[in-house]
């Protein structure tokens, strides 16, 4: 192993990380307000004078992992209104599509242990255009785009600073800083450097607990007084002077309320901007800025060193060769992972998707039972919040360091979101993949009826269940990279698992015919109306995804318990249950007589969900969309060695078949041994298979350039039309920002790209492929007359998700669209931003700009 993969395999190396969220403000754990809405309880304007209870934001942000001391980078071009401490972005009410960070920044590099770290952020010479977004987006309509920080034109002639901020470590707690400040203008600039290290406020919570002190101590240094944290000292050179205040909030200007507190949260910025004697004279406090007052020449660059570690003589006779030494393992780390990439290109993006991914952790801590009843010192929430928002969830207590989707746009776990992270942690970071996952079925986070929390804004919301397919996945990598796999692992996750699929089974199958409603399912705006909405008169919706996801989470416990049995034959019943739980999910779906209707329409030959109304009637939703893609994920092939080491379940499965026909008949082929004795379990039979890919491969329908949309382009000209109670509702293609406020208006599942789906969608292909092999060809794309196999299928369709980011002939990135300055400029076009989703037609970014969560499955492709 090389110096980075034993770092990552030991703990200690963990202790400190990227783990400040890069958005505070407007999250439901600062909320406390009457009608429950974070964004306007705790906003922007408040954050820079708000002491929060629950976590930290920063920019470029490091803390340990209980975030008892925190270090970041605020700026100030002498031009804004008040520092910058934090990036700013829009509330989900100004946005003209939810909320939305307007900021310019790149991950570009970190490792596992954290051991070096890259970031860049680009700070504008001139004033931050913050009226100017707020005013442009408000009014924008949903029709039009987002008005976004380059479209301000502040970076058009370049008077902007490239703000790299670099971490290594000497030791686990031993941490290097270089800030590198360069003027891309032509004119010199000015700019007042302000490196943060603070202490999360724990002790106004609990009134028992001596307040930390951080105070200077003369020679370039700030001496660090706090129980927990290692660290005695903050080391810098050649400052300007170093600045103290409190991290207490500022309740006069908040609140119009007087305190007997002079130095508040915002008292470095009050000094700097205003001139305020609002920083203690006496050099201590809980909060700290070293202040560094530069003049930039033009085309010139300036860094700053500081060391945060024990007491040290000579705390900078080491630190260059340091960094040198983290840079060079780094290197190595990433040569032994991208050993089989060729291109340099790919490399790079791979690369900056990775760090993104590992940037986008974050300590995450928020107990329900004491956000419900109140804070010590506050005042009491309103009655109301002990039946409203996560009220059922009182056992909920989070204090973890968390892979996020976005810490600025989603600065909370999702939980069907980080089953995709993990996919893709693994191959970085297995320990740490396994324990992620693990995470939310732990006691104190899934609830007692067997629900995974989903996210903060509704634990109880139901997201796909698709830890048992991340869990195999993860399981079956290590197994790879090692040669043997962590069974213990694969134990735990099975059990837990279980009584997951009992909720699901219990709470989401109405009428327990087998067929699923699921809900909202993440979803966002994919149906003809909110598909968690409680329907007049009793009436519910039965979901072609809902049954799907159901569907593939027996075969992927199947799969668990059949490589479980291998070892341990009390597995083999467990087995028995998913196979025959699974046979009974495709019979209801794919049925069309007796009691229960099914989902397949004969006449269109796709899936659809259907609504059931009070008097038994139904009505089919005939909207293609993703929902009906999504019968082609529960797919798997067993091999004549798998039934072989299970021979009582082969015997069982023999039986079950022989006594229910019907069902065995609802399964592809069952009864037809493919090439090497190979048996698939499917929702499809070939002919419906066939019939959903010549849908899903057309491209009029649901064949992007850049991946397979969410919904059929068909639309774009014949908009679906749904009318009932004298109200007609109505779905069109829109490939790219949502027409809807459905769910804040910020997703958009009606004609986008989506990385994930697309993700499972190629997977599922080679799974098919696996049994039908390459005699087994299809049509691509639909109408082409040229037929391909299903794995030559999937590779097409990944160079398709590839091409949205590589460079093409004339040098340009489909992410960035027809913005000549991302796709030309030396200084941007070799920074990747990793979208939330991508316009269905022409393939630009959309959505959230740093979603390497999700979308950092691309490396997986790559």
């Amino acid at each position: 192993m090389n110096a980075e993969q034993q770092r990552a395999k030991d703990t200690a190396w963990k202790k400190w990380g990227p783990y400040v969220s890069n958005r505070q403000w407007g999250v439901v754990r600062e909320d406390y307000s009457p009608e429950g809405d974070p964004w306007t309880y705790c906003s922007f304007d408040a954050a820079r004078s708000k002491a929060y209870r629950w976590g930290e934001e920063g920019i470029a942000g490091i803390c340990d992992d209980q975030q008892l001391l925190c270090f970041s980078v605020a700026l100030w071009n002498k031009k804004d209104p008040f520092i910058k401490e934090i990036f700013f972005g829009l509330a989900n009410g100004e946005g003209n599509h939810g909320e939305d960070v307007k900021e310019q920044y790149y991950y570009l590099d970190n490792t596992p242990s954290h051991a070096y770290m890259k970031l860049l952020y680009k700070y504008p010479q001139r004033e931050f255009p913050y009226s100017l977004l707020k005013e442009e987006n408000k009014k924008r309509t949903l029709q039009d785009p987002e008005f976004e920080l380059m479209d301000t034109g502040i970076f058009d002639d370049n008077a902007y600073f490239d703000v790299f901020v670099e971490y290594a470590k000497a030791s686990p707690e031993d941490i290097l800083v270089r800030i590198t400040v360069h003027n891309r203008g032509a004119a010199d600039a000015a700019l007042s450097l302000l490196p943060l290290c603070w202490f999360r406020n724990t002790w106004a919570w609990n009134k028992e607990e001596e307040k930390p002190r951080l105070f200077e101590s003369g020679n370039g240094q700030i001496t660090i007084k706090r129980e927990g944290i290692k660290q005695e000292a903050l080391y810098y050179e050649e400052a300007t002077e170093a600045l103290f205040c409190e991290n207490e909030t500022n309740s006069p200007r908040l609140y119009h309320a007087r305190t007997g507190n002079n130095f508040y949260k915002d008292g470095i910025n009050d000094y700097l901007v205003n001139g305020s004697a609002s920083v203690n004279p006496d050099k201590s406090g809980a909060r700290a800025a070293v202040h560094y007052d530069r003049i930039v020449k033009a085309g010139g660059a300036v860094t700053v060193r500081l060391r945060l570690c024990r007491t040290a003589a000579a705390p900078f006779s080491d630190f260059d060769d340091l960094f040198r030494q983290r840079i060079k393992e780094a290197d190595e780390f990433y040569e032994s992972l991208q050993g089989s990439l060729t291109s340099q290109e790919d490399k790079l993006i791979q690369r900056q998707a990775f760090a993104g991914l590992l940037w986008n952790k974050q300590f995450y801590y928020y107990n329900i039972r004491e956000w419900l009843k109140g804070d010590p010192g506050m005042p009491a929430p309103p009655a109301s919040r002990l039946s409203g928002r996560n009220f059922q969830w009182k056992h909920l207590n989070c204090k973890d360091i968390i892979s996020m989707p976005d810490k600025w746009e989603y600065p909370w776990f999702a939980a069907w979101d980080l089953a995709f992270h993990c996919v893709v942690l693994a191959r970085l970071d297995i320990g740490f993949a396994k324990e992620q996952l693990q995470l939310l079925t732990k006691e104190w986070y899934m609830h007692p009826d067997g629900c995974l929390p989903a996210y903060e804004w509704d634990f109880g919301d139901a997201n796909p269940p698709l830890h048992a397919w991340a869990a195999w996945e993860v399981y079956r990598q290590e197994k790879e990279q090692n040669g043997a796999g962590d069974l213990s692992f694969l134990k735990a996750m099975f059990h837990k698992l279980l009584l997951c699929f009992t909720w699901w089974v219990n709470k989401k199958d109405l009428k327990g015919n087998n067929i699923f409603e699921g809900g909202f399912l993440g979803l966002d705006n994919i149906g003809v109306f909110d598909r968690d909405a409680v329907r007049a008169g009793g009436a519910y919706t039965e979901q072609a995804d809902g049954t799907s996801w159901m569907a593939m989470f027996a075969l992927n416990m199947l799969h668990i318990a059949l490589e479980l049995a291998t070892y341990d034959k009390v597995y083999t019943d467990m087995a028995n249950k998913f196979f025959e739980h699974f046979l009974y999910v495709a019979g209801a779906i794919n049925s069309m007589g007796g009691n229960i209707l099914g989902l397949w329409d004969e006449e269109d030959e796709f899936y659809y969900d259907q609504l059931l109304a009070s008097d038994k009637s139904s009505r089919r939703l005939k909207v293609r969309s993703i929902v009906g893609l999504i019968p082609l994920f529960a797919v798997e092939v067993l091999d004549k060695e798998t039934l072989q080491k299970n021979p009582a379940f082969a015997e069982r499965m023999e039986w079950f078949l022989k006594n229910r026909p019907d069902l065995a008949t609802q399964v592809s082929r069952w009864n037809e041994e493919g090439p090497d004795e190979k048996h698939l379990l499917s929702l499809l039979r070939g002919h419906r298979m066939k019939r959903l890919l010549s849908r899903m491969l057309d491209e009029e329908e649901f064949l992007s350039p850049y991946g397979v949309r969410a919904l059929s382009r068909y639309y774009k000209a014949h908009p679906y039309h749904f009318t009932a109670a004298g109200k007609t509702l109505t779905v069109n293609y829109v490939p790219g920002d949502s027409d809807s406020r459905m769910f804040g208006g910020n997703s958009n599942w009606r004609g986008p790209v989506w990385m994930p789906v697309n993700f499972l969608i190629i997977q599922s292909l080679r799974r098919f492929h696996r049994y039908y092999s390459s005699d087994f060809k299809v049509e691509y794309p639909t109408h082409s007359n040229d037929y391909l196999s299903l794995n030559e299928i999937a590779d097409r369709l990944a160079d398709r998700l590839k091409n949205l980011f590589r460079k093409d002939e004339s040098g340009r990135r489909v992410i960035f669209g027809n913005n000549d300055k991302l796709n030309n400029d030396p200084h941007f076009r070799d920074y990747v931003l990793f979208y939330e989703y991508f316009h269905g037609d022409d393939g630009h970014g959309l959505g959230a700009s740093h979603q390497t969560g999700w979308t950092a499955l691309i490396t997986a492709l790559l």
